[in-house]
């Protein structure tokens, strides 16, 4: 019998932050644990399945809105530094008088470690992305300085000093960010960047899929057996009409069945005629629809990414921003699909990459020898286990 203890998962209003610790969140509810989730108010029904209590705040990060991002990077940076400044009065507030046995926290969770230490509990990184390797800071110095001597980067780091200090921890920002004492990776190690050089105190427990998400059959296969297409660009990046409309023109009369999550931003009138043996939603279950497709069209966003290694289907990347671009070319490095520049988008290109990549006995064979690696982490059993390792 495992001792209960109280676990606070401190995390980030982004759906694509989210959906990768529920499972591990599910499976400590499953073995006793009392767990508080902290996460902004509109995700509250992400949380509640998974048995953990939600802990909701207001949020200031622009869901769903990419275009509402700054895109100076420090600038970006500081909308999670503000927001977690914001959050933790609330969370000291909650939990003063509860105090947790041990702190899990995203990556955009920056109250995570602060009430860790504040606390004198182990905090846990359980980072949806990838992380720093050694050598991390001299590899990327120039992007890293860019950031550091802009007017944004500087008031982003002093504040973020300035606010460590007032709880108490003497250490600089970007060594504090960086090079977090415990990580639990939850991507597959081939989506890591200079992997062998990663520190030891990151342990790769791997995708861990959503049970709830694995099970959901609300979409089924089309029943003549045509090939399915999947073609979606997550929450925040849908706004891709001109996208929308090639994948009509290319894949029309193709003998594709075409499943397109087009989200809300887009007016489906506005796309013209949707013709047969393409599906049209606002959302759908996309690990359903990756159980039978052959080919995935994306814009290469890490869920999406460790989703398509696991059910070893060929991707298109069309990258849109952040670290989609080293996604995309982390996939067809590893011989996992192709990226296709969102400049060099046509019916043409599209038609000719998604052919390319189903067709391809080479890319079939190596995504069947890297979906058994994927597989192999351990998922959300391992990443439980490892979690509990650090309780006292």
């Amino acid at each position: 019998m495992r001792n209960r203890h109280h676990i606070l998962m401190v995390g980030c209003t982004a759906p694509s932050h989210v959906y990768p610790s529920l499972a591990v969140i599910r499976e400590l509810v499953s073995r006793g644990h009392r767990v508080s989730y902290a996460v902004g108010e509109a995700l509250t029904g992400l949380v509640e399945p998974t048995g953990a209590e939600p802990v909701t705040h207001p949020s200031i990060l622009p869901l769903g809105d990419a275009a509402a991002w700054p895109e100076d990077p420090a600038s970006a940076m500081r909308v999670f530094l503000d927001e977690g400044i914001g959050v933790l009065p609330r969370l000291t507030e909650r939990f003063d008088d509860d105090r947790p046995d041990l702190v899990l926290y995203d990556i955009g969770g920056l109250p995570g470690p602060v009430l860790g230490a504040r606390y004198g509990v182990p905090a846990v990184q359980l980072s949806p992305t990838y992380v720093a390797w050694d050598g991390y800071e001299a590899d990327l110095a120039e992007t890293l300085e860019a950031i550091a001597i802009s007017d944004s980067g500087k008031s982003y780091y002093a504040t973020f000093d300035a606010w460590l200090r007032e709880n108490g921890i003497d250490r600089p920002a970007s060594d504090w960010q960086s090079h977090p004492e415990h990580v639990l990776s939850l991507i597959p190690r081939a989506m890591q960047p200079n992997a062998d050089r990663v520190p030891d105190r990151v342990r790769f427990v791997g995708p861990c899929l959503d049970p709830v998400r694995l099970a959901d059959r609300s979409w089924t296969p089309p029943p003549g057996g045509e090939p399915v297409l999947l073609v979606s660009f997550g929450t925040a990046f849908n706004d891709q009409p001109e996208v929308f409309r090639a994948c009509f023109e290319a894949f029309a009369g193709s003998g594709w069945h075409v499943v397109m999550s087009i989200g809300d931003k887009v007016d489906r009138a506005s796309l013209g005629p949707v013709p047969d043996g393409f599906e049209l939603h606002e959302t759908v279950p996309q690990l359903a629809v990756l159980a039978a497709a052959s080919a995935f069209i994306t814009h290469a966003g890490m869920g999406g990414c460790t989703e398509s290694l696991w059910f070893g289907v060929p991707t298109v990347a069309i990258p849109q921003a952040v670290d989609q671009f080293g996604n995309a070319a982390v996939l067809e490095q590893l011989g996992a699909g192709r990226h296709l520049p969102s400049d060099e988008v046509t019916a043409a290109t599209l038609r000719s990459a998604v052919d390319a990549v189903a067709g391809s006995p080479e890319i079939a064979a190596r995504l069947a020898e890297i979906q058994r690696e994927v597989r192999a982490h351990g998922g959300a059993d391992k990443a439980a286990d490892a979690v509990e390792s650090y309780l006292v």
